[in-house]
């Protein structure tokens, strides 16, 4: 079962995190502090959550980018915003599923979830101004 696991976490961290932005993922940083626990976390978050079948991998992103977006974790966001575009959500809908957060979280959480998306487009070589 652990290699069963292993394995799906690989590939799912692969498809979310194997292109664009080059950022270290935070499992880089948890190894650093402890090994096994780093292990344990990331088989529980990519091997086993990430890869439920129940919201396809881009919806999971679009939940994850609002949830960053919405508590201000702009690190976070970066990388999931980056992996959100590396499974197929169209960066029109990142940017409205961040304008949705405006009654919610306020404009000032709305302007830097658009800030890291256009940063990020930006590095992807992807930015393309909607004027």
């Amino acid at each position: 079962m652990d290699e069963a696991i292993r394995k799906r976490t690989q590939e799912t961290a692969q498809k979310l995190f194997g292109k664009g932005v080059k950022m270290d993922p935070p499992y880089r940083m948890w190894k650093e502090f402890d090994r096994d626990l780093a292990n344990d976390l990331s088989m529980f978050i990519t091997g086993n959550l990430y890869s439920r079948t129940v919201l396809t991998l881009p919806e999971r992103q679009m939940v994850a980018c609002a949830m960053l977006a919405a508590l201000g974790a702009e690190d976070e966001l970066k990388l999931h915003v980056n992996a959100a575009l590396n499974v197929g959500c169209d960066a029109k809908k990142l940017a409205e599923t961040f304008f949705q957060l405006a009654p919610y979280g306020g404009m000032p959480k709305v302007n830097k979830a658009l800030e890291v998306l256009r940063d990020v487009l930006k590095e992807r070589g992807e930015w393309k101004r909607d004027t």
